[in-house]
């Protein structure tokens, strides 16, 4: 089951992001950045000040109660910010992820926005593909990849972002 998720989440999608992106229980699945990046992904106090923030809301998966994604969708510049979609890495493969693409884009559309964008580390060719095979676009945009405080991570070399955008039949 989707749904939206409330400061109660906090601290479980703390552990889900951080289990999903760094560190050795990312290795489990293919999403990790552990050789990218050390340290978390993201702490207690930026995940509760996600959840507030009146342009964001993340969309949580669970089955069975248990929770086993998320994803950000914040309302940037007349487009929806797709960030940190997640998935519990021994759950990846399974379609997980796939679904909360689809509700990202359902919500999108549901508040008539036509386009949906990302930024993902130039490295990770493996995601890119991936979102390329559900109908994202490389844009040909590069950004720098800019940590402003190092308890989203500490970057192990010098890296880059590429842009994906996917437009939407509203």
């Amino acid at each position: 089951m989707i749904t939206l998720a409330t400061l109660t989440d906090t601290s479980e999608l703390t552990i889900l992001v951080n289990s999903a992106y760094r560190g050795d229980s990312s290795r489990q699945g293919w999403t990790t950045e552990a050789d990218l990046l050390d340290g978390t992904r993201i702490d207690e106090v930026a995940m509760r000040d996600l959840i507030q923030k009146p342009d964001t809301v993340i969309l949580t998966y669970r089955e069975e109660g248990n929770l086993l994604g998320c994803v950000e969708l914040r309302l940037q510049d007349g487009k929806l910010y797709l960030g940190m979609l997640s998935v519990k890495p021994h759950t990846q493969g399974k379609g997980i992820g796939k679904q909360l693409i689809q509700a990202a884009e359902d919500y999108a559309k549901q508040q008539s926005i036509d386009t949906i964008f990302m930024t993902v580390i130039s490295v990770r060719k493996e995601l890119i593909d991936w979102y390329v095979r559900h109908g994202y676009i490389l844009t040909g945009e590069r950004k720098p990849f800019v940590i402003p405080d190092t308890r989203w991570g500490i970057p192990k070399k010098e890296l880059e972002f590429v842009v994906l955008e996917k437009k939407l039949i509203v």
